[in-house]
């Protein structure tokens, strides 16, 4: 039919129903974490480009490992090109870490647009248990997104660890509106 939209329905399990506890818990911890990187922001930014950092810095290990395991294969200097970028990428992000916040203040806003819309459109289209939660926190992280453009750079040094706290939050709030949803059934 033109015009009509298509709801796909997720059927609760009961072994989802037993282990509500742990959807709960999950809840609680993500909302205590959201609560610490809004009290220290800027620790939190900091922390935040140190660990990318350093993911970046083993991914360009794994990535050269894995350009010598292709042997004469043609993906060998591909392999090895991107261990370099993965590690000068990393090693600037461990050496600067404030410089980098601001570059990387710009890709996580529109991390939080791009992902916030996501969210927001699976939860209408799917209506799962709790969807009016995950609904509400797509639509928060768009507008973050939003306000943290309409700032950068000068929200660089704080924005990652604030706008990473608030979605938490918000996201251990669905986990905990689900935990709580799933008890009484």
């Amino acid at each position: 039919m033109p015009g009509s939209v298509e709801v796909t329905i997720v059927q609760v399990t009961q072994e989802m129903i037993q282990n509500w506890g742990w959807f709960l818990a999950f809840g609680i911890v993500l909302l205590l974490l959201g609560i610490a990187a809004i009290a220290r922001s800027v620790t939190s930014t900091v922390v935040s480009v140190a660990f990318v950092g350093w993911l970046l810095v083993l991914a360009s290990l794994v990535e050269f490992v894995q350009a010598f395991m292709v042997g004469r294969w043609a993906g060998f200097f591909l392999h090895l090109l991107i261990a370099i970028l993965f590690a000068v990428t990393g090693v600037l992000m461990l050496v600067r870490p404030l410089v980098s916040a601001e570059a990387a203040t710009l890709v996580l806003s529109m991390f939080f647009l791009i992902g916030g819309l996501y969210q927001l459109g699976y939860a209408l289209w799917t209506h799962v248990s709790g969807w009016g939660w995950q609904a509400v926190t797509g639509a928060v992280a768009s507008i973050l997104g939003c306000l943290l453009l309409a700032q950068w750079p000068i929200s660089g040094l704080y924005a990652i660890g604030l706008f990473v706290g608030v979605d938490l939050l918000f996201l251990g709030g669905s986990w905990i509106a689900l935990a709580l949803l799933l008890r009484g059934m």
